[in-house]
């Protein structure tokens, strides 16, 4: 495997263009030299002229959220395709599949006893409401018994009332706070202390002898007024924001404090009391899609360069870092080609996934569908891990991506290259984000990875993914990057290569395998 900077790929560095600062690099595969010109003007552009601000502004403080089987996403959708057209962009929304739809309305949830308090928290995707009233219920903790038949005797009791089901936490400081004030032995006791409370809730919950989606639907049948639960992202003020797995009843996610002060108080025998309002609505059963864009190619216009963001996103928030930033990303790329480059070589096509985040089942989908387009892409770059800037990309397993990778990278700014790091041959990805849908059909598909920016804990999937929490310097630069790749691999005279490594063998000493294709779930929710 090679691991090193594009511009240190065996001094292979022939010219420098100074106004852009582009350097040049000829890899011996090909000699593909690039248009500096019309390069010079998607720099400038993208630079001077960016429409990320607007497009964020519009998709994610406008419509919001788009969680799967939502109106906001069908929405969304129509609003992309009207983006599109406005920049003289074929666009179209293709179904795949139907979801349970469901739309979340406002949720209001406050202590009324032993003190008043309005709490923080949220229903999670896909629970039951309130039907239009305010339910008022006292509090209560699965309990810790020996095993499931004395879980099931306590059952009964939780008629009316509403049940705590998270562990409370020991500390709501993340772990680095701790590190930079708490001398070494706070720090080693709240370790021990939160992994012994870690170890006992887990014998907890495994004693009532439930899976986590039994135990709700138990709760449920058991006559609970609403779940109660906590899912800390061990960053301050986040937490993790999913989807419910009871569906006649609200679960509703409180923050790390306002759970840990309710919990407390029940635990003391306080029998504190919460009311509820949750106003969400059962939409039946309703489409599921993709958002797809293209500028036709010019010559070879039945092979593909494949531009791929997920629209989709959890509701916790506006899902401005997962995935808006990935979505901007490509729809600012495409407007950027159109401009300057709009009679490419090869078609660009643009695929802005539906219910990625259900498992990857947009791109599956298309994938699935389309074996005659997947048969003729000649890359796929893809683009959901954040705001950072593109900072590595790996060869994904195709045992010759290093050559035309290189190639490509060669015509993009030294101010871009300069932060990415290239591993080559690497390995197949098999999950994680929609580049791996196309992997597993063998189609040369490149994850465009990005710095953290506390990406993992602080705004992937939480409630605190919202647009303040974008980097528009660093998307900027990654609309460049995308575009100017995307130009190379449309131009490029060879078909990328598609010849895989040989996977090592396992543990076991069993073969490698390559990915296999997984076919999506086109009745989501719908069970």
């Amino acid at each position: 495997m090679k691991k090193n900077n594009i511009y240190r790929l065996r001094q292979t560095v022939l010219s420098t263009v100074a106004a852009t600062g582009m350097a040049l690099v000829m890899l011996p595969a090909m000699a593909q030299k690039p248009d500096t010109t019309l390069i010079k003007k998607i720099i400038a552009e993208g630079t001077n002229n960016s429409q990320l601000k607007n497009l964020g502004h519009e998709l994610l403080d406008g419509i919001g959220p788009r969680l799967v089987g939502t109106p906001q996403m069908k929405t969304a959708a129509d609003w992309a395709v009207k983006t599109f057209a406005s920049w003289g962009i074929n666009a179209r929304i293709e179904n795949w599949g139907t979801w349970r739809g469901w739309e979340r309305g406002i949720t209001h949830i406050d202590m009324v006893s032993p003190r008043v308090r309005s709490l923080e928290g949220m229903q999670l995707a896909w629970s039951g409401n309130t039907g239009g009233k305010t339910v008022t219920a006292e509090t209560v903790i699965i309990p810790e018994v020996t095993d499931s038949l004395a879980f099931a005797k306590w059952l009964p009791s939780v008629k009316g009332k509403f049940v705590l089901i998270s562990m409370p936490q020991p500390t709501g400081r993340p772990d680095y706070n701790w590190d930079e004030f708490g001398t070494k032995e706070s720090i080693e006791k709240m370790k021990a202390e939160r992994n012994t409370l870690t170890d006992a809730w887990n014998k907890r919950i495994k004693n009532t002898g439930l899976s986590a989606v039994a135990l709700a639907n138990a709760l449920e049948k058991a006559g609970a007024a609403a779940i109660f639960s906590s899912y800390w992202s061990r960053a301050f003020g986040s937490n993790k924001i999913f989807g419910a797995q009871a569906k006649k009843i609200p679960t509703i996610d409180l923050s790390l404090e306002d759970y840990g002060l309710v919990y407390r108080l029940t635990e003391s025998g306080q029998k504190p009391k919460l009311s509820l309002r949750a106003d969400s609505k059962e939409l039946g059963v309703v489409p599921t899609f993709n958002v797809m864009a293209e500028i036709k190619g010019s010559e070879k216009p039945d092979e593909y360069v494949v531009l791929s963001a997920h629209f989709d996103s959890w509701d916790g928030a506006s899902g401005a870092t997962d995935n808006g930033t990935g979505t901007l990303v490509m729809m600012e790329a495409l407007r950027l080609l159109k401009k300057f480059y709009p009679n490419p070589k090869r078609t660009i096509l643009v695929g802005l996934w539906g219910s990625e985040e259900q498992g990857l089942n947009g791109s599956r989908a298309f994938v699935e569908d389309n074996p005659a387009i997947v048969k003729n892409i000649q890359a796929v770059f893809n683009q959901d891990n954040g705001t950072g800037r593109v900072v590595n990309i790996q060869g994904q397993g195709f045992l010759h991506s290093y050559d035309y990778i290189g190639r490509w990278l060669s015509a993009v700014p030294r101010s871009i290259t300069q932060h990415i790091e290239t591993s080559f041959p690497g390995r197949p990805g098999s999950g994680g984000s929609d580049y791996a849908s196309f992997v597993a059909a063998g189609v040369p598909a490149f994850s465009l990875s990005s710095n953290s920016w506390s990406y993992g804990t602080y705004t992937w999937h939480t409630n605190k993914d919202t647009y303040d929490k974008i980097v528009f310097d660093d998307v900027q630069n990654n609309a460049i990057l995308t575009a100017i790749l995307a130009y190379m691999a449309s131009e490029d005279p060879a078909k990328a290569s598609r010849e895989p490594v040989v996977i090592p063998a396992d543990r076991s000493g069993a073969p490698g395998k390559w990915p296999e294709p997984r076919s999506p779930n086109r009745k989501g929710g719908q069970d």
